[in-house]
């Protein structure tokens, strides 16, 4: 993979990553969480569509290397959505007098 090819990688999986974000209301971090999720939330989207037989939806092809856009987004939403569960929570913060 030529290092165009990884750099419109990452731009697609911040994308991904920031809409799956988006979806649930869940932002940790910034860009680099972003595409963090973005790639992760590809690989689950990708076995979620694996395991039921589902059809890959709008598959980019960058250098040979496939990266499926919708899946990736669903991914990316329940991925955000299972790290909501578990550090989405705030306490409320103190007042000191």
């Amino acid at each position: 993979m030529s290092l165009l090819g990884f750099l419109v990688l990452l731009i697609i999986a911040a994308l991904a990553g920031g809409i799956g974000q988006a979806i649930v209301g869940f932002s940790r971090g910034g860009c680099l969480a972003a595409i963090a999720v973005g790639f992760v939330g590809a690989y689950v989207g990708w076995w979620i569509a694996q395991t039921f037989h589902l059809p890959a939806f709008l598959v980019v092809n960058v250098d040979g290397q496939p990266f499926p856009i919708v899946w990736a987004i669903i991914g990316s939403a329940l991925l955000a959505g299972v790290l909501h569960l578990f550090f989405g929570y705030s306490r409320p913060h103190r007042r000191s007098y």
